[in-house]
């Protein structure tokens, strides 16, 4: 008798596991997140008081809206979002309806620096090439080294360096070197 219900017991606790597992929860690369410097609006539908429409989302990664006071915006998607604040806003409203829009996505951009023509900081709307990048810098400028460039991605010790060859690019040997651009990767062309 007892066998069989440890049997069942165990069956439901690795089903569990898995629909639990990280991969269930993996980080979806084609979902917005939202980061510092974005600008949302937030809507409360017939709560003017609790409704804003430029709020930035601040370096330390949070958003402050009235009564509901400071949520985490950075590294949540704009549904995430709309869950913590009307949770939050819950205490104060009635069954709230919160709408969430990103009205300008600055978080997510990479720099250009070095040797090209117009170096600088860009945004990140799009999937985007080395190559793409380059070009959105308007090219390389006369005394660039063109196949010395390096892509930095990443922070602190996780900083990772590619390297980009834009003759190896060119003739097609080396096109794995023009990686999709992510947030905060920057290129620097000596």
């Amino acid at each position: 008798m007892i066998k069989p219900v440890v049997k069942i017991l165990t069956f439901c606790i690795c089903l569990s596991i898995l629909t639990v597992s990280p991969s269930a929860h993996a980080v979806d690369p084609d979902v917005y997140r939202m980061g510092p410097g974005d600008i949302l609006e937030v809507v409360v539908w017939k709560e003017d008081r609790l409704s804003r429409n430029d709020i930035l989302v601040r370096p330390d990664g949070r958003i402050s809206l009235p009564m509901v006071d400071d949520i985490i915006a950075a590294g949540l998607t704009p549904m995430e979002l709309k869950e913590a604040i009307t949770k939050s806003a819950g205490r104060f409203v009635q069954r709230p309806m919160v709408y969430v829009i990103v009205r300008e996505p600055r978080s997510h951009s990479y720099s250009v620096i070095g040797n090209v023509r117009s170096p600088g900081r860009f945004p990140l709307e799009q999937p985007t090439t080395v190559l793409q990048g380059i070009a959105e810098a308007e090219g390389f400028n006369e005394w660039a080294h063109k196949d010395d460039v390096v892509i930095l991605r990443g922070a602190g010790q996780q900083q990772t360096r590619l390297n980009f060859s834009y003759s190896d690019v060119l003739s097609g040997k080396g096109l794995d070197q023009n990686v999709i651009l992510k947030p905060g990767d920057t290129i620097i062309v000596p």
